[in-house]
């Protein structure tokens, strides 16, 4: 067991026959107590540091192993963040590639469908033309015939007419 001050100051030695200077022994003694208890004093002060600082050291490693974890979520939040918009940006894509075949497939649709159409009028167009042509020729071609110098030459026969119109 440690001395105390205290024990310091209450030893007493026995008296030899050419014995210490009992006085010098009491100052030697008095010094020794005020030293230890000085150093008493002092260790607990530096214990109740030492509890302090283990206090602090504990928080800040709590405040440390905290952080950890946040940053390690925070990294993972991160990641998520950017595999789901990976993940969106493809399906855009996708969605984007698929509207850009059905626009294309339906114009090349239309653009077929208008060539029929086109064609279809050509030939509507080519039969009208045969048709007008030799409605025409066919115009003309009567127009040309002898029976208009005919309808200009023919006289009606007047007194024919007024002999039927005498009997009546």
């Amino acid at each position: 067991m440690a001395l105390s001050p205290l024990d310091i100051h209450n030893k007493e030695f026995s008296r030899g026959f050419r014995g210490y200077d009992e006085d010098e022994v009491n100052e030697f003694l008095e010094q020794i107590m005020k030293d230890y208890e000085n150093v008493l004093e002092e260790n607990k002060m530096l214990k109740n540091s030492l509890n302090d600082t283990k206090d602090k050291i504990s928080h800040f490693n709590s405040i440390e192993e905290t952080l950890q974890k946040s940053i390690l979520i925070a990294q993972e939040a991160a990641e998520d963040v950017r595999r789901n918009s990976k993940q969106e940006s493809k399906l855009i894509v996708k969605e984007a590639e698929k509207n850009a075949d059905r626009i294309v497939n339906e114009a090349l649709s239309r653009a077929r469908k208008i060539a029929m159409e086109i064609e279809d009028l050509k030939k509507q167009s080519k039969v009208f033309r045969n048709r007008f042509r030799m409605l025409i020729e066919a115009q003309l071609d009567m127009i040309k015939t002898d029976d208009w110098e005919k309808l200009l030459e023919y006289e009606p026969d007047t007194e024919h007419l007024e002999s039927a119109a005498d009997v009546e």
